[in-house]
């Protein structure tokens, strides 16, 4: 029996996954920024403190002011690790009374070390320890407030003030040089820590900005596409119904038999480019599989993941069989990028008989709701709503729907711990019939929107092409009209 994972574990999961990568990055950082100076506050403070300190009421006093200005110094700068972050990234300004506890704090902190050291109260390397925490809890703080050539003006000058304070209360070159050296450790440290971090979130902010931005251009970029071929469809068909229509009137005002031709040609060209608008609006204009793979092997990389393609040539394959496959390759790498949190993805195309197989397989999928054998479709993985969306070209059952036009099935589902796999199959055509599948059928909209020749020939040839598919129910008035000789302008019609 499996083993269900806890319900409070999903829901960490699922909120874990809903975050973009840079926004764990700084989730895991802001976390390690506040658990730093604890850690260096038990080893450097607390222990030292603990087991150096004198007999005596005042040394034990002393020692433990100097933990507890310590806990208050950590408490207050996790605080301001959010607010001081977000300062950095110019999301929302610090304001500067914000760091005036803290520097109150690092202050009775260094007074109380200074006692200690004074008093001989704590073991010499006790003292020096705990200013190397107390100067690491301020320091993670200032780094990402001030500008960096302030930052170390500061740090500098408030190195130099140590040195010669515990070069006052103890004469020894040794005592000034550890302090100097605890001082830039320090300060050192913190910049490594928390000003480097910051300034790589910040980097990585860009990156995500920028990957915002390379999707708002390719969904523009798209648009001018989707425009392009809309043009392409409707302005000369437009052009020529507009032209048609025309001469009907001309005709038609003379009592000449030709008008009713020409207005059912202007039937016909206006139900197939309906026709075509529709092919369009849903993709199929272009939906090729190897430009599909290809653009699948690039959008994956770019995003971080590595991604393998597999398989015989794409272009071999007839045209519907391509056109079904392709969207499945976009639906299931636009659900890979959107679910999950994939360091993997296999994209395999291979051929079993008379059946070619296509499946997408990738790695980092969230954990399943449904329970496993359950068969139940849900956004795991490639994130496929379980019901779909109303309409074609959503989710599974878009995709069933457009692998069933052609005898193909879909299946999805777990392929191991943390692996996601859709696998589509779809029937190759028989040999004999290959080559005319194969074959696109020749772009309707070039023949129906260039204006018909005077031949009869051009005219049957047109009917006989992609524009069957789309004739009207009144078939024999078209079919009839097409024999005729349609003038192509209003100049050759006779007076």
């Amino acid at each position: 029996m499996a083993l269900r994972t806890p319900r409070p574990v999903r829901s960490w999961q699922r909120a874990w996954y809903a975050k973009s990568k840079a926004a764990r990055v700084e989730l895991q950082s802001v976390i390690m920024w506040r658990v730093l100076p604890w850690v260096f506050a038990v080893t450097w403070m607390a222990l030292p403190l603990l087991g150096g300190v004198r007999t005596g009421l005042l040394p034990r006093l002393l020692a433990a002011s100097l933990l507890l200005v310590g806990i208050l110094q950590i408490v207050w700068a996790n605080r301001l690790v959010r607010p001081a972050l977000d300062h950095y990234l110019e999301r929302a300004p610090l304001r500067p009374r914000a760091l005036w506890a803290p520097v109150a704090l690092l202050g009775l902190a260094l007074v109380l070390i200074g006692l200690l050291h004074g008093l001989d109260a704590v073991a010499p390397w006790g003292c020096r320890l705990s200013l190397g925490a107390v100067l690491l809890s301020f320091g993670s703080v200032y780094a990402m407030v001030v500008p960096m050539r302030t930052y170390l003006r500061h740090s500098l000058l408030f190195g130099a003030v140590l040195m010669v304070v515990f070069g006052l209360l103890r004469a020894d070159l040794g005592e000034v040089l550890f302090t100097a050296a605890l001082t830039v450790f320090g300060a050192g440290l913190a910049t490594l820590g928390s000003r480097c971090g910051a300034w790589t979130l910040s980097v990585l902010w860009d990156a995500e900005r920028s990957r915002e931005v390379e999707a708002r251009l390719a969904v523009a970029e798209e648009r001018l596409r989707f425009g392009r071929d809309l043009h392409d469809v409707m302005g000369r068909n437009l052009a020529v119904i507009a032209l048609k229509s025309e001469l009907a009137v001309q005709l038609a005002r003379r009592g000449r038999p030709e008008a009713e031709a020409q207005m059912i040609e202007v039937q016909r060209i206006a139900r197939e480019s309906q026709r075509e608008v529709r092919e369009v609006v849903r993709g199929y204009r272009e939906a090729d599989l190897g430009v599909e793979l290809s653009g699948a092997r690039g959008v994956l990389t770019a995003a971080g993941i590595d991604c393998t393609v597999t398989g015989p040539p794409a272009a071999g394959l007839p045209v519907p069989v391509q056109s079904a496959l392709a969207w499945v390759v976009r639906e299931a790498v636009t659900n890979v990028l959107r679910h999950g949190n994939p360091q993997r993805c296999t994209v395999a195309l291979r051929t079993a008989g008379d059946r070619i197989e296509l499946s997408v397989e990738n790695d980092g999928a969230p954990v399943a709701e449904a329970r496993p054998g359950s068969g139940a479709d849900t956004e795991t993985g490639h994130g496929f709503p379980a019901d779909g969306s109303p309409g074609r070209g959503s989710g599974l059952v878009g995709l069933r729907e457009r692998l069933a036009e052609i005898g193909g099935t879909l299946r999805t589902g777990p392929a191991g711990e943390g692996v996601f796999r859709l696998t589509a199959e779809v029937p190759l055509p028989a040999p004999s019939s290959s080559s005319s599948v194969s074959s696109p059928p020749s772009s309707s909209s070039s023949s129906v929107s260039s204006p018909p020749s005077s031949s009869s020939s051009s005219s049957s040839s047109r009917d006989g092409g992609a524009c069957s598919g789309a004739r009207a129910p009144d078939a024999g008035a078209s079919s009839s009209s097409d024999t005729r000789t349609v003038p192509s302008s209003l100049s050759e019609v006779a007076p």
